[in-house]
Formats: structure tokens, sequence, C-alpha cells
């Protein structure tokens, strides 16, 4: 399985990412060992994820909702968006 996810950091930023062991991943961020922006934006709270078959079909997605505007991102977030 992989996931793609949205996470919401301590200063109200998003990070949007993609791993196959969405616990590990979030661990590590929360560790302050995951991603390099995450690191210094810490703490952070998982707010959005999404499965896929391949990491191909993930990474493809983490690339679409990463040229989301931060208003398109907090609608599908909310449940709102069909992006």
């Amino acid at each position: 399985m992989n996931w793609v996810y949205i996470l919401r950091c301590g200063d109200d930023s998003l990070y949007t990412g993609w791993t196959n062991d969405l616990p590990r991943r979030l661990a590590s961020h929360q560790a302050g060992k995951g991603g390099k922006y995450t690191r210094s934006h810490l703490p952070v709270e998982l707010v959005y994820q999404e499965t896929y078959d391949t990491p191909t079909q993930a990474r493809q997605r983490e690339w679409a909702l990463k040229q989301l505007s931060r208003e398109e991102k907090l609608a599908l977030i909310a449940g709102r968006g069909t992006i």
C-alpha cells in the first residue's frame, strides 16, 4: 500500500508527501527526523490521506496535490474538494 498525505505543521502550514509506510513516516516526521521542511515546523498532525496501489500512482498524486493552492488543499481536507 502507498499513501499520499497532508500534514498540518505547528505554524499552520501544510506539507504534502507520499510513503509506503504511513505510520513509520508519520512517526519520523513527529520525531523531527522526517522531511527537511517538517523538522523546522514541528509539531505535525496528519490531516489527510489517500491510498494507492503503486508508488508511481502515489507520486503522481503527490505532485498533483502540490500544485493546488492552500485554499484548495483546505477544501480537500475538509471534504469539500473534488480534485
